[in-house]
This record gives C-alpha cells, structure tokens and sequence, in this order.
C-alpha cells in the first residue's frame, strides 16, 4: 500500500490538463499501479494516446507534466 501512496503523491489528480497538454499519466487495476509508457491527452473528457489518438482502456488515477 505504501508504493500505491507514494505513486500517487507523484502524480496530480487536481482537474484535468488542457487538450492540448502532453501529461504522463498513472493508471491503476488488480495488480496494482503502472505509468503508461507513451503520452497522453484528455479530449472530452476521455484520456487518449498522444501518438495515436486511441482512448486509453485502463483507470487513470493521476497525471503530471512530463519529466525532463
């Protein structure tokens, strides 16, 4: 449980990025919690692959702006 809370204290949940924002974003399901590996935007109201506008299909928990 404590990895859970210490992923999801590095991710913002607060609102939603603007369409145009590229975020990375935390996703969470039985086994636990991963970071998609590709970008993402959220376009009314669905979460999608940056590169290939498809919806993402898993339970985002959290996004951020993308590490340097």
């Amino acid at each position: 449980m404590a990895t859970r809370e210490r992923r999801l204290g590095e991710f913002n949940g607060d609102g939603d990025p603007g369409p145009e924002q590229l975020v990375e974003v935390l996703c969470e399901d039985h086994s636990g919690t991963y970071q998609l590996p590709f970008a993402c935007r959220m376009i009314d109201g669905e979460w999608r692959n940056a590169q290939s506008d498809s919806v993402v299909e898993a339970t985002v928990v959290g996004w951020r702006l993308p590490r340097r």
